[in-house]
């Protein structure tokens, strides 16, 4: 019979100069990156684009630019020898990948000798070795980290069956974790496709016919706008709240949680958001950004408005539905309306009266309603796979600390002799 018992050996402090050799990359510039080449691996990618281990590379380059490369094997650990904190510096990604790839300038590669890869390229993140790297790392502005520093960083070692048992455990919940990104990734591409047919009138749903109204926003609400005559120390605590620029371009819907504090006395002049007000922001940096809807969803007392942004009053929340305009310019066509009245060149704004000036085609009241229900129903499922996901890295975090400490020990199969025979 097959029977089970924890790994029992011994752990073996260590370090990293123990594991195997040092060496540093070269070249490769950000101007030699191309499309199509042989793979790359850049320091600042170490922490844009990949986690604890590469299994696919995001960038190519020329087979002449390569020559003057670093070539790395599978298995080797490659570590970002700058960076902007001293708690990132030194991020680092164990290379798997098939393909024969180069590393550019500023990245320290190790090349361990009898370990596992998985193991090591996430012990190399873990708290307790993260802390040290900062304690090595030089500089304020820029912080650098050198191959002579990672050699002294100290790690307990567990032996080779442990660490492909514990590499195969954190791969699992990896695997769960990659498979709930790319079912999100889905969802939201669904999502969008969804918006550009029902907000545009190419696909109706059932019960639903007849021509959309042609109607001016300003016909349909009123314009106030956001804080005014407020200075750093009215934001340090305050009686009341505001609703933030992110709160609004990051979100269809608010609460309590995209609010912040902010004085307002007595007599004070401000226009205060209610429930169902759909809120803009009326400047950004990028046209893309401009104007986005939100609605308000909860009613709080004392609520005012960051003042970059701006609020709608719509007169009859039975005839024009607030969230269904809030889709609505989250969507293609009024991106599209809003990339059209974007006014600046470092900055962008948009005038309050061709605002108001806007003609919408738009559906009955009850078919706004229906459009917003089905979209908000796929809003709520992406919002539950988003917070299963985190939920799962949060477990994965949890079990990093247990197992790459040796706090928990994993059960390791063993065959008996009566399975032998």
């Amino acid at each position: 019979m097959s029977n089970q018992q924890r790994f029992s050996g011994k752990w073996e402090t260590k370090q990293l100069k123990e594991l195997g050799s040092f060496s540093k990359g070269r070249g490769i510039k950000r101007d030699d990156v191309t499309d199509e080449g042989v793979p790359c691996i850049r320091y600042g990618e170490l922490y844009t684009q990949y986690q604890d281990y590469i299994l696919k590379v995001a960038s190519r380059i020329p087979p002449d630019v390569a020559e003057t490369a670093l070539p790395i094997k599978t298995g080797d650990l490659l570590f970002a020898g700058s960076g902007e904190t001293a708690e990132e510096i030194g991020r680092c990604a164990a290379y798997l990948g098939e393909e024969q790839a180069y590393a550019g300038g500023d990245v320290i590669v190790l090349t361990p000798s009898g370990q596992n890869p998985i193991f090591l390229g996430h012990l190399m993140n873990s708290p307790i070795v993260a802390a040290q790297k900062a304690r090595l790392g030089q500089g304020d502005a820029v912080v650098h980290i050198y191959i002579n520093n990672l050699a002294q960083v100290q790690i307990e070692l567990p032996p080779i069956t442990e660490q492909r048992a514990i590499a195969e455990a954190l791969s699992d919940v990896d695997g769960l974790i990659n498979a709930l990104d790319a079912l999100i990734a889905k969802k939201r591409a669904i999502k969008q496709a969804t918006m550009q047919q029902l907000l545009t009138g190419r696909t109706r749903l059932p019960g639903f016919s007849g021509e959309w109204e042609t109607v001016k926003m300003g016909q349909i609400g009123s314009i106030y706008g956001g804080l005014s005559g407020k200075n750093k120390s009215d934001f340090e605590g305050g009686n009341a709240r505001y609703v933030t620029f992110l709160g609004v371009l990051e979100n269809v819907t608010l609460d309590i949680r995209h609010t912040e504090r902010v004085h307002v006395r007595n007599g004070e002049s401000q226009n205060s958001v209610m429930e169902g007000d759909l809120l803009f922001n009326a400047s950004s940096e990028t046209p893309g950004d401009l104007a986005i809807g939100a609605v308000m969803g909860e009613q709080l007392e004392n609520l005012y408005l960051n003042s970059f942004c701006f609020g709608f009053r719509i007169h009859d929340k039975n005839k024009y539905m607030p969230l269904f305009f809030a889709y609505y310019f989250r969507g293609s066509v009024g991106r599209e309306i809003m990339n059209a009245l974007a006014q600046g060149a470092t900055r962008y704004n948009m005038s309050k009266s061709q605002f108001r000036d806007l003609e919408l085609s738009i559906p009955s009241g009850k078919e706004q309603r229906a459009i917003a229900a089905v979209l908000s129903d796929m809003d709520a499922e992406i919002t539950a796979l988003e917070q299963r996901r985190d939920k799962t890295i949060a477990i994965k975090q949890g079990m990093m600390q247990q197992l790459l400490t040796g706090k928990v020990r994993l059960f390791e199969s063993r065959i008996s002799t009566d399975d032998a025979d």
